[in-house]
């Protein structure tokens, strides 16, 4: 095992010890996200945008999914996999409470989903959910090494890993990491510039 350098991030699995850490990052990570804006509603918004990440971490990554930190909780990966869905619809389970979430943005959110839907694999796929950085830690090779994990993991499994981004200056960063663009589109109702991006198993 290579020794850790202060330019070796230490990444492991997430306990629900971290939950704080974790939430404290996403929230900071998300404050100004393209696509949370349009879907979660102004009023309220860091509090409904921390009980998304809370319900999106505890009820699918911690209970049917992987999650992974980098320097105990300064970056953060969720991932869903084949198990996910194996697991049942806990989509469609949650799906009430993110629509209370959502608030007044509950019908574009729906209308976000299913334009997003179009573009998702309909296979087997490990599916990168949710990464954050903290902000102040931004820059220091977080992002990559919480994602390597999940992308080691679907390509042992012979699958592609997949994400989604509302960000045009995160598609260079997934690139690096193996990711290529599959499809690019607005989302409905003024939502924000979207792309879909796959990253094959031998990559």
């Amino acid at each position: 095992m290579t020794p850790e350098t202060p330019e070796t991030p230490a990444v492991r699995p997430a306990t629900r010890d971290d939950l704080p850490r974790v939430l404290r990052t996403l929230d900071r990570a998300f404050t100004d996200y393209a696509f949370t804006r349009h879907t979660i509603a102004a009023d309220g918004h860091a509090a409904r945008l921390r009980r998304f990440n809370e319900l999106f971490v505890t009820r699918v990554g911690f209970a049917h999914g992987r999650v992974w930190v980098a320097d105990d909780g300064d970056a953060v990966a969720v991932w869903t996999s084949p198990e996910t869905a194996a697991a049942g619809d806990v989509f469609a389970e949650l799906a009430p409470r993110f629509a209370e979430i959502a608030g007044d943005r509950a019908e574009a959110s729906g209308r976000a989903e299913e334009a997003m839907a179009v573009h998702r694999p309909t296979g087997p796929v490990w599916f990168l959910g949710s990464l954050g950085v903290d902000p102040g830690r931004q820059g220091r090779g977080l992002g990559a090494a919480v994602v390597r994990p999940g992308l080691e993991a679907a390509a042992a499994a012979g699958l592609p890993a997949f994400l989604e981004t509302s960000e045009e200056r995160n598609l260079r960063f997934y690139e690096r990491l193996g990711f290529r663009v599959t499809a690019g589109y607005r989302l409905p109702d003024g939502g924000p510039p979207t792309w879909a991006m796959t990253r094959d198993p031998e990559a």
